[in-house]
């Protein structure tokens, strides 16, 4: 039996090569959009689910109450690891680590610069990366040593044998090449190219051995027991920080699980309120939402030829063919579609794969050797099948045989009323989908152009490293700069213009509520910053060479002066760390965090030479910036040889704030564009079948005079009321989730009726087309050819 249902299927689909088209189009691209969603969805659960112990190793976080809300960070205490290890139960390992750095590591001749990353050897028992030789036993136990990537290792040594040669980091320091391990996933979310020793940390930076229970600057790694026991062990943590600082520290400590560290990563009194995670939900929906759209459109198609395959049926059961046969029948045709749309979804998702991955600056492939990924998209064939084939099954299965062979004739009934119930489905995911692209292109533009407090046009910040942290050396770069014509101002800071970090809560002032902890941004800047940044002074000056006697004064944005409640701020003296500072001008308050918040306080005292940081530098704007680059690019070979030149815009780097947006706009684009070219094809079947059905109708308003506009009018008339009740229920269920979304942000857009008058004008427009296509044939046939019989 299925022999013969195989043979009859694969007849009718060659028999009816359009209709097998459309559908096996159809099929695919929502098979193909459906595959590529969940190749990223998969990809973004993935991280950080590497590792053996992936399951019981937590990221310690600090809880700060500060500015009137609670600050959640995975910052603490280098003294907080051994502690834990020591002296708390359930509690396995715990491993100290800084924040990936760049910085130059170089063989003979070769020079890199790469991310570097300072360890615990704990911390390669926490994090099992795969050893491919070299020292697996005790890592990181010379303070001299280091552990290189593949690709690194390849890089400096080509070929050699890396085991045992000294590299040099920073030019300064000789380390051994102790291992090489695998180059890490791309889907980890702590990277780096090498890893040192934090005793060699400790050794470089003098002032990380003297740092308390107050300073929270290291990543500390925490593996449990077992995972059923992080409740308790949170709450015997939890104030970790009173118990060692003298009370005085109200931080609160919690863990919080690796696997979740990606996804789960924005908090709100001290809880995890979601993060990526709600975009990746987002992206899930819209994948079962276009293979739903590809499976109502099959269904739509396949009664529209009701009334063609009406007499087979009749036959079939006459001739004894049971009900269950038939449904047999159908579902095995559209398994069998569905089966050809996965072949044709498989060339489309590798094609396209490049452009998804360039798009998303990630590297998804599809992983054929995973038999995870063949469980389910045979599960995808499955599900499609039963599903497009279900209703059309039940549907042409139920006809009675001595009334489809008298003549059959389908009245406006159950089943126009579930084809019209299905079109409206379809469209109202469209028009939700257009007003939320709508929405976050509006958000997106509008954070983009809105004022961010400083000039980014023109201005390059390079890093200050190697013989550019002499003094001597940065007046002489800019002295040259300057004298070249390639730049109009240089300044200095202590990190770069758009970067978070570097906080601070221990300053206080006359008024201050003693109870009260208020986080300020903490930057050191240079002189001529206000020049080379196009920010303003409000009040006071900045640092200048004319007053050598600054090291002692500071700086603050409007943000500060308000949320100290300030009324002559100039002239202040504050508590600031261990010293008196005296507020001498008041800054333009700029964006240097996210420009999707609040403007943050902000605290900036007089940065010295040989503190490294950023240089700086506005472009001359009256001299081609080709040449202006060639220039500064020369200029600092010559001064700092042995470094590459490391600049860059600054407003490419602002630009990547924007990336996670950008990619759930142009995703929602692409998508929602295939899911509106498949609901186009759903909406075609309905027209081929209304037609069929008003044929006859349509030829008599001929011969009685109607013209061919009178007939394209009738017959859109009735879509676009099926269009009008979709957006009718779309816009609420729209508003809802925009609202949602928007509210994440504390400078958003209002929601305006232009993306719903968008969405109503879009979907009429691709409803009257789509119609039409058919209508028109309709409309210009022969009224004789469908009369004649009568």
């Amino acid at each position: 039996m299925f022999k013969l249902n195989l043979k009859i299927a694969l007849r009718n689909l060659w028999k009816n090569k359009g209709f097998s088209l459309i559908n096996i189009g159809g099929l695919a691209i929502g098979l193909a959009s459906c595959m590529l969603l969940l190749l990223y969805v998969s990809y973004e659960f993935g991280f950080d689910r590497q590792f053996k112990n992936y399951n019981t190793t937590y990221i310690a976080h600090t809880n700060m109450t500060a500015n009137g809300k609670v600050h959640s960070w995975a910052w603490t205490p280098s003294l907080l690891a051994p502690e834990l290890k020591e002296k708390y139960a359930g509690i396995v390992n715990a491993a100290r680590s800084s924040y990936p750095f760049e910085q130059l590591i170089s063989y003979n001749d070769k020079k890199i610069k790469n991310r570097g990353l300072f360890a615990d050897p704990s911390f390669l028992d926490i994090l099992d990366y795969k050893f491919i030789s070299g020292n697996a036993v005790t890592p990181l136990k010379d303070i001299n040593s280091v552990i290189l990537t593949q690709s690194l290792a390849e890089k400096l040594f080509a070929g050699e044998n890396p085991l045992g040669k000294i590299v040099k980091l920073d030019n300064k320091d000789g380390l051994k090449v102790e291992a090489v391990i695998a180059d890490l996933p791309v889907n980890s979310s702590i990277k780096f190219d090498y890893l040192m020793p934090w005793k060699l940390n400790e050794k470089k930076h003098e002032w990380i051995a003297k740092q308390g229970w107050g300073s929270n600057f290291c990543l500390t790694l925490v593996q449990l027991q077992n995972s059923s026991l992080l409740d308790g062990v949170n709450a015997k943590i939890k104030n970790i920080y009173k118990s060692h600082d003298n009370e005085v520290n109200t931080n609160e400590l919690f863990l919080h699980p690796l696997s979740k560290w990606h996804l789960y990563n924005e908090f709100e009194n001290g809880v995890t309120i979601g993060g990526k995670i709600d975009q990746l939900k987002i992206f899930l929906i819209l994948a079962i939402c276009i293979l739903l759209i590809a499976c109502v459109n099959f269904m739509n198609l396949s009664t529209a030829r009701s009334e063609k395959r009406a007499k087979e049926v009749g036959v079939r059961k006459a001739i004894g063919s049971s009900r269950k046969s038939l449904i047999s029948q159908f579902i095995l045709e559209s398994t069998l579609l569905s089966l050809i749309g996965t072949v044709v979804a498989f060339t489309l998702v590798e094609i396209s794969l490049p452009y998804f991955n360039t798009l998303l600056d990630i590297s998804l492939i599809i992983q054929y050797n995973d038999w995870r990924y063949w469980v389910t998209l045979i599960g995808l064939i499955l599900f499609t099948g039963l599903l497009a084939g279900s209703y059309p099954a039940f549907y042409l299965s139920s006809f009675e045989p001595v009334k489809v062979l008298k003549g059959f004739n389908l009245r406006d009934g159950s089943a126009i009323s579930v084809r019209k119930v299905l079109v409206i489905s379809q469209f109202v995911f469209a028009a939700s989908l257009i007003v939320c692209t709508a929405v976050i292109y509006q958000q997106l533009n509008y954070i983009k152009n809105k004022p961010i407090g400083y000039n980014q046009g023109n201005l390059i910040q390079m890093a200050a490293i190697g013989a550019l942290t002499s003094t001597k050396k940065i007046d002489l770069l800019k002295t040259e700069l300057i004298k070249s014509g390639a730049a109009q101002n240089v300044s200095l800071l202590s990190m770069n213009i758009d970067e978070g970090g570097n906080n601070t809560s221990d300053i206080s002032w006359q008024g201050k509520n003693p109870n009260e902890k208020v986080l300020f941004n903490q930057r050191g800047i240079g002189y001529d910053f206000i020049a080379t940044t196009g920010t303003e002074m409000i009040k006071g000056r900045e640092f200048a060479v004319e007053f050598p006697g600054d090291s002692n004064k500071v700086l603050v944005n409007e943000a500060a002066v308000k949320i100290m409640g300030l009324k002559n701020p100039l002239g202040t003296v504050i508590d600031y760390g261990d010293s008196k500072a005296t507020i001498i001008g008041v800054m333009k308050d700029f964006v240097a965090e996210s420009p999707y918040q609040k403007v943050a306080p902000m605290i900036f005292n007089k940065i010295y030479h040989d503190e490294g940081g950023v240089i700086l530098i506005r472009l001359n704007e009256t001299q081609n910036i080709s040449t202006s680059l060639a220039q500064i690019d020369a200029l600092v070979k010559i001064i700092n040889p042995d470094y590459p030149v490391d600049r860059k815009f600054v407003s490419d780097s602002f630009e990547e704030k924007f990336q996670s947006e950008k990619r759930l706009g142009t995703l929602s684009n692409w998508f929602g564009g295939f899911a509106i070219f498949i609901s186009c094809l759903g909406l075609l079947g309905l027209a081929l079948f209304m037609a069929e059905q008003r044929k006859k109708e349509i030829s008599i308003r001929k011969v009685l005079g109607a013209s061919t506009g009178n007939i394209l009018t009738l017959l859109n008339k009735d879509f676009i009321k099926l269009v009008a009740i979709a957006n009718v229920i779309a816009f609420p269920l729209a508003y809802i989730i925009v609202n949602k979304w928007l509210s994440s942000f504390e400078y958003r857009v209002s929601i305006s009726a232009l993306p719903f008058v968008a969405a109503v004008g879009i979907s009429v427009v691709i409803a009257v087309l789509t119609v039409s296509i058919q209508s028109i044939k309709v409309a210009q046939a022969n009224p004789v050819d469908a009369l004649k019989y009568e």
